[in-house]
């Protein structure tokens, strides 16, 4: 899926304004910067446009320090309606029998062009505010954990 250039400049506008207004997730992080990097990343920009489709909200919330590279992370309060009661990984899904969800978080994910947080940043994200209050977000997680049959998740304790 490609980004329309009218709905390119909107959700440009949508993502500067979050940025301007959250100014405490990037500090030091010129918006200039991280729009010039979106506008040559079609592929990251399709990925936001996903997030905010389903109801996210990404927001840059660091950079790698060289100003190569940002991470934005969808800084929805809550996880998005339509992102909720899920399995961990495709292979989860295909092992549930009854009850089984629509879809995997990594499946989601990945459909959208991104990945699962890593508990380190997750970490990060929940010293930027209160994220999961209600809810939890799966998380990436090991090999060693998932031949467990386990998986992450994270919420605001």
């Amino acid at each position: 899926m490609t980004v329309e250039s009218d709905a390119l400049e909107s959700l440009i506008d949508v993502l500067r304004m979050r940025f301007e207004e959250n100014t405490h997730r990037h500090e030091g992080v010129r918006w200039a910067d991280v729009q010039a990097r979106l506008e040559a990343r079609p592929d990251a920009l399709r990925s936001l446009q996903e997030m905010e489709r389903t109801g996210g909200e990404p927001d840059v919330v660091r950079s790698d320090g060289a100003g190569d590279s940002y991470l934005f992370v969808d800084c929805a309060k809550e996880s998005p309606e339509g992102r909720r009661s899920v399995c961990y990984d495709p292979e989860a899904l295909a092992s549930r029998k009854k009850h089984k969800p629509a879809h995997s978080a990594v499946g989601m994910a990945t459909d959208m062009g991104g990945r699962l947080l890593t508990v380190a940043e997750y970490r990060r994200l929940q010293e930027l505010g209160p994220f999961d209050t209600r809810t939890s977000s799966w998380l990436a997680t090991p090999p060693d954990i998932r031949a467990l049959g386990g998986a992450l998740f994270g919420d605001h304790r």
